[in-house]
């Protein structure tokens, strides 16, 4: 079966998730066209594997405004009713949005643009990743003759926008719409008429063999603890180096190593300066995956004091690599991780609590670690290995392959 995959920006750093799926699927006799809007140039990729997949990309605005506009006028004189049965959507799709109506034009001219790769290569499915424009656009080529749709929606900043995106039209649009934790499905549950519960999927986040295979070492008896994600307000960062500064204040030897980099790291550093921790508290910026799993497995635990959520990658990646966690009581982390057996949970904003948590795995005994490691191990092999959550999108791709031939 060939599928086509949309996305925003690919290949990317945040974006490793959606290049396993894609390799996975392929592994399960699928031909994936990748497809991105952007993402040809301007980011540095860390991982050889991304140089590889952007030479594979067909990029969508590559060509600039000129080719936009040709494609839409070809769509225009060639199929003028579906033209302009994907103009009122476009339309449509603007009145309540937070962007104007040129800004879905244009979606619909890369719409226009992607339809025709889609014919040619004999694409029978497409299927974006989010809920946001990449969604919109895939909904636009459906309406100009494409294949069947579907999204991936995984939070929480679809849910934070979804009546400015339109994402209840997409929902009711879409042959069926994949959430990532049991949580998500619920927020969709929220936001889709009932009669349209039934396409709502969970297939979650997966991992390669290669994450399992790097277990082995043991727990680490330095005080080191570790936290992956963007350095942005809803990580949480900001709270976590307050918790470190408490805790060194009170005589406490920890170091707190903060891997990524965003739109925060200015604040949060200047804080650490402030706060006069820079020989206990390090920024890493961007780092390969190699780079990755070796700062988790020099750490006793991962530690994310997230605001909001969908369910971390850098949650699994680390339990595939058999360190505990310390996380809030948000989203889809609760599926994942069961305190006292993976690790420790807190409600979210609670610098106290996150504290104690925090003492409580410094002053953990290396066997305790190594128990809840193996256990989160165990927990991720068993619910976020890639291949098994491939073959579930797989057969979501056949049946609405069936479903629109018959």
């Amino acid at each position: 079966m060939r599928i086509a995959y949309l996305v925003n920006q690919y290949p990317k750093i945040s974006h490793t998730f959606i290049r396993r799926e894609i390799l996975a699927l392929e592994r399960q006799g699928c031909e994936v066209v990748r497809i991105s809007l952007r993402g040809w140039n301007g980011e540095r990729l860390m991982d050889p594997v991304d140089e590889i997949e952007r030479k594979h990309t067909r990029y969508v605005l590559r060509e600039g405004p000129p080719a936009l506009l040709l494609a839409l006028m070809r769509m225009l004189l060639t199929r003028p009713m579906r033209f302009v049965k994907a103009l009122a959507l476009a339309w449509r799709m603007s009145r309540c949005a937070e962007r104007p109506l040129s800004v879905h034009l244009a979606y619909l001219a890369e719409a226009c643009r992607i339809e025709p790769w889609l014919r040619a290569a004999s694409v029978e499915h497409l299927h974006a990743h989010f809920g946001t424009n990449s969604a919109e656009v895939a909904m636009l080529v459906h309406a100009l003759g494409g294949p069947p749709w579907s999204f991936t929606i995984h939070g929480p900043d679809e849910f934070d926008l979804a009546p400015l995106i339109g994402l209840a039209e997409k929902l009711r649009r879409c042959a069926f719409v994949v959430t990532v934790s049991s949580y998500g499905r619920s927020q969709v549950y929220r936001l889709a008429r009932h009669q349209d519960w039934p396409k709502v999927q969970v297939v979650r986040c997966g991992l390669e063999t290669g994450f399992f295979a790097a277990t082995g070492r043991p727990a680490s008896e330095l005080r080191r603890l570790v936290c992956v994600g963007r350095l942005c307000e809803q990580k949480g960062q900001i709270l976590l180096v307050e918790a470190a500064h408490r805790l060194a204040v009170a005589g406490v030897d920890l170091e707190l190593v903060l891997v990524g980099d965003g739109e925060m790291r200015a604040d949060i550093e200047a804080l650490i300066k402030s706060y006069e921790l820079q020989a206990r508290v390090r920024v890493t910026g961007h780092v390969s995956s190699e780079q990755l799993r070796e700062e988790i497995l020099a750490a006793r635990a991962l530690v994310l004091p997230s605001f909001a959520e969908g369910l971390p990658m850098t949650i699994m990646e680390a339990m595939a690599l058999s360190r505990p966690i310390i996380s809030t009581y948000i989203a889809g982390i609760p599926e994942l991780v069961h305190p006292g057996e993976h690790g420790w949970l807190v409600p979210a904003g609670d610098v106290d609590a996150l504290i104690n948590a925090m003492q409580a795995c410094l002053d953990a005994p290396v066997d305790t670690l190594v128990r809840m490691g193996e256990a989160g191990n165990q927990r991720a092999r068993a619910y976020h290995s890639v291949d098994t959550q491939a073959a579930q999108l797989a057969d979501l791709f056949h049946a609405s392959a069936k479903i629109a031939s018959t």
